[in-house]
């Protein structure tokens, strides 16, 4: 393998969409494969599915804490918040902790998502889904991802947050100024971040003083009023945790949907299978995330000396496990290249595996089944018409723009 050619971190390899042909390459190939950097240390790229899950179950030797570099490509220590800076801002939210820390403020947000919860948001969301594909009315086509596609996990978010959904357009706002750091038309320099970072701070304490003041049931309430050892949440973790919250509330479900309306238009036997079966929901919406693979990748950084497939991974190293690889494993997954909305067997990894396994992975495939259900009913026969603007990143498989003709 020429290995030159290969630069994985490269955010123009992605903005045709996911380079699978890399990654088969990587997997047949080189499964452990040294990315050199030209601004770091270079990382090792972890491209097969039981290789990603034996090190997602394993904290001990492979750390997601901020302390040794946290959960992204970049060092969190000195950026921080998308690639921006704001690290002195924020102390680190859950994602980039390890057991036991990890393990407790997660259980702060865990009963706003336990399963009697996400039942009980049901009917509203299948009430939201119906006005806002009622509004297309006798429209021929739209621009699918700010009209369509954004706007339910974005209000579904709101609606956990406790927050007007007049606010929901700045929650959006924000969840891309963080995480767009290589894309221009979502962040055009340090400056963005910097306002958006006053912006949320400002927000999020304000949200964070009426709920100390007058709790409820929202997420911002479970912490601000939530204890640790007798104390509350700093108010830096707090700020990282708010931002958490908005980016995975409504990232992961906003790319499933537009790239799940892109997969059943490319198999259209599938999408046809999926109307006459509506039973096939549940595992329609398990396999839109594999296929699509909303977060690409996530990051760990080994704690110890670690052999793993004959090479010596080094305390110190940065470890990336590529989720979009993984997820069409032809050891794991068969026939990986198509998309099959009855496929059944081992999880798909496009919510992580392990302890750091997305809190909202049920909410999201909620949102997902019911949207494909009133989707489909109404346009069975949408399909992309024009070209698809993808996000420019290593990070998010994401679709900015997509104009989708309904009949």
């Amino acid at each position: 393998m020429d290995r030159d050619l290969i630069n994985l971190k490269d955010p123009d390899l992605y903005v045709s969409g996911v380079p699978h042909e890399i990654f088969t390459r990587l997997r047949r190939e080189d499964p452990l494969y040294w990315n050199p950097e030209s601004d770091g240390p270079g990382f090792w790229c972890v491209t097969r599915y039981d290789d990603i899950v034996g090190i997602s179950k394993d904290p001990t030797r492979f750390s997601s804490a901020r302390e040794h570099g946290g959960h992204r490509m970049f060092d969190e220590r000195s950026l921080g918040l998308g690639a921006g800076g704001g690290a002195s801002l924020t102390e680190a939210p859950m994602i980039s902790m390890d057991p036991p820390g990890h393990v407790t403020y997660r259980r702060m947000v865990t009963p706003g998502f336990t399963p009697t919860r996400i039942r009980s948001l049901e009917d509203q969301i299948r009430s939201r889904t119906c006005v806002i594909l009622d509004r297309l009315g006798g429209r021929i086509e739209c621009e699918f991802v700010s009209e369509v596609a954004a706007e339910l996990p974005i209000q579904v978010l709101a609606e956990l947050l406790g927050v007007p959904q007049a606010d929901r357009r700045k929650l959006f706002a924000w969840s891309n100024t963080v995480i767009g750091e290589d894309d221009l038309e979502l962040r055009s320099g340090p400056e963005d971040i910097a306002k958006s970072l006053r912006e949320i701070g400002e927000y999020s304490l304000r949200l964070w003083q009426e709920r100390v003041a007058a709790p409820g049931s929202d997420l911002i309430s479970m912490l601000a009023t939530s204890r640790i050892d007798g104390e509350t949440m700093s108010i830096e973790r707090y700020l990282g945790t708010f931002i958490l919250l908005v980016v995975a509330g409504n990232e992961t479900t906003r790319n499933s949907i537009s790239g799940g309306l892109a997969a059943l238009a490319e198999f259209p036997a599938e999408r046809q299978r999926l109307i006459d079966h509506p039973d096939l929901l549940p595992s329609a919406a398990s396999e839109i995330v594999r296929y699509v693979t909303p977060v690409m990748h996530m990051r760990r950084t080994a704690l110890c000396e670690v052999e793993m497939r004959g090479k010596l991974i080094r305390p110190g190293d940065k470890i990336i496990m590529w989720y979009c690889s993984a997820n069409r494993d032809e050891d794991i997954f068969p026939d990986p290249f198509r998309f099959d909305i009855g496929r059944v067997g081992l999880p798909q990894l496009g919510f992580g595996i392990g302890e750091h396994y997305c809190l909202g992975a049920r909410l999201a495939e909620l949102q997902l089944r019911i949207f494909f259900d009133e989707f489909l009913r109404r346009f069975p026969a949408a399909a992309p018409c024009g070209p698809i603007r993808r996000m420019r990143s290593n990070f998010i498989n994401g679709i900015k723009e997509m104009p989708v003709r309904f009949h």
